[in-house]
């Protein structure tokens, strides 16, 4: 397989990825599906760790990782 080809289906494997943790976010459901709402909270997001909060970038990744964990390790022990 070529270069290009591997990593064009290494980007597209992972870019699936990160629509499954929208999905298992519940995202989805939430905003029905409005892709407008979900960019502007992930544009929100992106200037929260850019510091143009009250809240330091840290303390969020630190929250928001802890919160995916838990949820990794809930269906980890569910399955």
């Amino acid at each position: 397989m070529r270069d290009w080809a591997k990593a064009r289906r290494e980007r597209t494997h992972h870019l699936i990825e990160l629509g499954g943790l929208v999905q298992k976010a519940g995202l989805v459901d939430l905003t029905d599906d409005d892709r407008a709402t979900m960019l502007g909270a992930f544009l929100d997001i992106a200037a929260q760790l850019q510091g143009k909060n009250d809240t330091a970038s840290t303390d969020l990744k630190t929250r928001w990782r802890r919160a995916g964990l838990h949820v990794f390790d809930a269906d980890r022990d569910h399955d």
